[in-house]
């Protein structure tokens, strides 16, 4: 189940993103982290989220909206069920779900991400179904299902003190959820055009505590001192890039899918620094992600015309 839900509707994707993908010059596409952002999401500004706080935070992040007053009421009656299915679903696999996890997904407005980005096309109605899946937004990326999102999160078991490397930007809605959680994160995306185009959706939001920037994650972000308590790597990659394991914290918990392109077979691995600096791993759950690309598969492709 949980391989499914991690992404088995993503098949069609994958080819369109490994021609996509590049490794860009890295540029900081976002200030430095500063204060947790409100409790609750605001647009542009301020107030409760409804229709017209949806479309002012839209039309800030520059991009276009579409959708009812029916269908936003629509969206909010299906959150109410998808937030209870969550909590039961953490349950089941943790035991309990964790309350700050809960509260981020309750406090975030999912439809918000719900957005085609090389169509410049919303998806808005679309959030929050039934059964949890990925939706494609663009450049052959997606936004990942909400129980894998959900999954993961809890996984990785953030702190209000944590700072945070996430490899993969996609959407923005894994790494605005980790913000309600901690200190502050750092994101990367290697896709140059959803990279730029997502930068642009925290500030409407009061989301200040999230950097991004365009660049190949196999390198992480050298540049942030004293490196992270969480590492969560949203691709696939065929091993750990020793970057990660260098500037991941003593005490540090990272989360990389591993598994070969295009292929089932990938697993969860969970590791764990210690005060010493040794790095211990777990073999979790089995999961479909779409796969690092940059360095990444350029070091395959070498590998492969050695052989």
């Amino acid at each position: 189940m949980f391989r499914r839900t991690f992404g088995a509707a993503m098949l069609a994707a994958l080819a369109t993103r490994a021609r996509a993908q590049t490794t860009p010059t890295p540029a900081a596409q976002a200030a430095a982290p500063s204060a947790l952002p409100a409790a609750a999401p605001a647009a542009a500004g301020a107030g409760k989220w409804t229709r017209e706080a949806y479309v002012a935070a839209m039309t800030a992040s520059g991009r276009t909206h579409d959708i009812s007053i029916g269908a936003f009421e629509a969206i909010q009656k299906r959150k109410e069920s998808a937030l209870k299915g969550i909590e039961k679903y953490l349950a089941q696999r943790f035991g309990k779900a964790d309350p700050a996890v809960l509260k981020a997904f309750a406090e975030l407005p999912r439809e918000y991400f719900h957005y085609q980005y090389a169509e410049k096309r919303p998806m808005a109605a679309d959030a929050y179904e039934a059964e949890a899946k990925p939706w494609a937004i663009g450049y052959g990326s997606a936004l990942s299902d909400y129980l894998g999102q959900a999954y993961m999160t809890q996984a990785t078991q953030p702190k209000p003190t944590d700072v945070v490397l996430e490899i993969g930007t996609g959407s923005g809605f894994q790494s605005s959820l980790l913000s309600r959680i901690v200190k502050s994160v750092y994101s990367i995306e290697i896709i140059e055009p959803l990279g730029k185009a997502v930068a642009n959706i925290y500030k409407p939001l009061g989301i200040s505590n999230v950097s991004t920037r365009v660049g190949d994650g196999f390198f992480g972000w050298p540049e942030v001192e004293g490196g992270f308590d969480i590492i969560i790597v949203t691709c696939a990659a065929q091993y750990v890039p020793p970057a990660l394991f260098k500037q991941l914290k003593p005490g540090g918990r990272m989360l990389v899918p591993i598994g070969q392109p295009f292929k089932r077979g990938q697993f969860l691995f969970i590791y764990t620094k210690d005060a010493e600096g040794k790095v211990t791993s777990r073999k979790d759950v089995g999961v479909f992600f779409i796969p690092m690309t940059g360095a990444m598969m350029k070091g395959q492709a070498a590998s492969d015309a050695k052989q």
